[in-house]
């Protein structure tokens, strides 16, 4: 499950995903499919996913002075979670 999670995805589309709709979004391995991601975050979160959906990512082209250079791809994960359950990557301060 550690290869197929590789961490949360936060940004400000994620946190406003996870606020209304109760979806928590992961960067996965590339390879994963989407009932291997819904399978590991059961297993490692104990919770109950709903849905999920994937998105290949394509890596930004980069500029280093005179060299061109590229990020790599990833894959992006979007878990829905049932009703009742909730997962909290950014602990805030209440």
């Amino acid at each position: 499950m550690y290869q197929v999670l590789r961490g949360p995805h936060v940004s400000e589309k994620s946190t406003v995903i996870a606020d209304e709709a109760n979806q928590v979004a992961f960067k996965v391995a590339r390879d994963a499919t989407k009932r291997e991601i819904k399978a590991a975050v059961e297993q490692l979160f104990e919770v109950a996913v709903r849905d999920v959906r994937v998105a290949n990512v394509n890596g930004k082209r980069k500029n280093f002075g005179r060299i061109q250079g590229r990020r790599p791809d990833w894959k992006k994960a979007y878990v829905a979670l049932e009703e009742g359950y909730e997962l909290d990557f950014i602990g805030g301060v209440e």
